[in-house]
């Protein structure tokens, strides 16, 4: 049986360097020339970091010291910046960038940013990092001259023991802060996902709207104005177009009842998940078994984004699995302290399902990360398919 396919990322070890060979390879010429430029950078930071904390801790009794000091600890976050860049290019090292600090507008006011910028931990650890840097610069700068020089069949390496050394600096002190830094540039990217979204929805009911009720709309009103000229001259003509008009009514009717269901259907706010997804399994093409086990109603963000996700694989069901039954499985698992909301999905059909490529399931895994949520399907061709999913539980306040 096919694994089940997870939407994850890229571990930390992906971007360990090739093994060490003799032969002066591509790498080992990338370490030689950073190693290299270790000590005329290192001499610059150095030389920027011990210039910008003695003056400003020399001018901290005044009104100037602390804004000085922000300043300067902004310099230090963009040379950390400038060796991230050259971690990546010359030792293969990829770590994000930490979050930049707000504006004094975003920050509350011109105080809360000072003081943000003051005591901004990326920017202390650049500091230590470019204090501890000279020393090492000097090591480094002198065994790569010497090893190229007179030491070269041994050369790969020596550079290679020298920037791994390199490569836990950047990662242990030019990384973001921590779990909570890494996991905010995580939200900030899927606010991005959330906002798009939201606009191709936007535009989906616009172009519904457009296409579909609107049109029929101006079409029943064309109909209605010749009904009316007709009526003293041709009262029977005049019968018949108003009951192809009535007929055109109960289509926009039904019309404008399916574009608000996709927006947000009644039934989901007045009786909840069980009774929703009860209705979104009647117009599936296979019988659906519905079980929904909740003690309490969820968030009506949570729950509305449960309703979608199973509407959306129940679709998917109906168009391509080809299968003769399904079945939806809706329950909370208390194990964490807040709970989860866990989503079952599945199948008999013929398999096969894809989360990768652009497909419908991969539009679906970024919506669900986009709010913490975990998104897994287990497909093997002929086999049926089995898509689970999880939320964060948040109750109705």
């Amino acid at each position: 049986m096919t694994a089940p396919i997870q939407v994850s990322h890229p571990s930390p070890d992906d971007d360990r360097p090739p093994p060490v060979r003799p032969a002066l390879g591509a790498v080992a010429w990338k370490e030689t020339v950073h190693l290299l430029g270790n000590l005329p950078l290192a001499l610059v930071g150095f030389v920027y970091t011990v210039t910008m904390v003695a003056t400003a801790g020399g001018l901290s009794v005044t009104a100037i010291g602390l804004p000085l000091l922000a300043l300067g600890l902004f310099g230090s976050r963009q040379l950390g910046r400038l060796e991230r860049a050259r971690a990546r290019a010359l030792l293969g090292v990829r770590v994000e960038e930490p979050t930049p600090l707000p504006g004094p507008r975003r920050a509350g006011g011109f105080f809360p940013w000072l003081w943000a910028g003051v005591k901004d931990p990326v920017a202390w650890r650049t500091v230590l990092y470019e204090l501890v840097r000279l020393p090492w610069g000097v090591l480094t700068f002198t065994v790569a001259l010497v090893g190229l020089l007179v030491l070269w069949p041994v050369l790969p390496y020596v550079v290679r023991w020298l920037s791994n050394v390199d490569r836990l600096m950047v990662r242990g002190l030019l990384s973001p802060s921590d779990e909570l830094e890494r996991r905010i540039a995580e939200l900030e990217s899927d606010r991005g996902v959330v906002v798009d979204t939201a606009a191709a929805d936007m535009r989906r009911i616009e172009r519904d709207l457009h296409d579909g009720a609107q049109a029929r709309l101006v079409a029943l009103a064309m109909g209605l104005g010749l009904a009316k000229e007709k009526l003293l001259e041709d009262p029977d003509a005049a019968a018949a177009m108003v009951d192809e008009a009535h007929g055109e009514v109960k289509l926009a009717l039904q019309e404008l009842r399916d574009l608000a269901r996709g927006i947000h259907p009644a039934v989901l706010t007045d009786r909840g998940l069980d009774a929703a997804l009860s209705s979104v399994a009647s117009r599936c093409v296979v019988p659906v078994k519905v079980a929904v086990d909740l003690e309490e109603r969820p968030a009506a963000a949570i729950e509305g984004i449960a309703y979608f996700t199973v509407s959306e694989l129940l679709q998917n069901v109906s168009k391509h699995a080809g299968a003769r039954g399904a079945s939806v499985e809706v329950w909370r698992n208390s194990g964490t302290a807040s709970g989860r909301l866990l989503l079952r999905v599945s199948d008999d059909g013929r398999g096969g399902a894809d989360v990768t490529g652009g497909s419908g399931l991969a539009g679906l895994a970024e919506r669900l990360r986009a709010v913490d949520g975990v998104f897994v399907v287990d497909s093997p061709a002929g086999g049926g398919t089995v898509v689970t999913a999880e939320l964060p539980w948040r109750g109705r306040g």
